[in-house]
């Protein structure tokens, strides 16, 4: 094992959380401003009103998207196991 090793692997960590988690995050993101400007258009400011299509994009998005992001997850500890003993750095 080098002495670049862990900083790779956290660097191809970090570059594949932002991989796997920026759609969904772009999908709250989008959901929580177009909410923001219904609820500030009709003055309606009940939290309830919010969180449900908030909790629908996150699961919808995780229906569609779960699988890719599981096997890009599954795909970077394969290959961080691999490395890490020795065989593929």
């Amino acid at each position: 094992m080098s002495s670049e090793m862990p900083s790779a692997l956290v660097h191809e960590a970090l570059t594949l959380l932002a991989v796997v988690g920026g759609p969904l995050f772009l999908g709250l993101f989008v959901a929580g401003l177009l909410l923001g400007v219904l609820q500030a258009a009709t003055q309606i400011n009940d939290p309830s009103v919010g969180f449900l299509p908030r909790i629908g994009v996150a699961v919808g998005t995780c229906a569609l998207l779960g699988g890719w992001m599981m096997e890009r997850m599954a795909s970077f500890l394969a290959h961080a196991m691999e490395r890490m003993s020795g065989h593929g750095f």
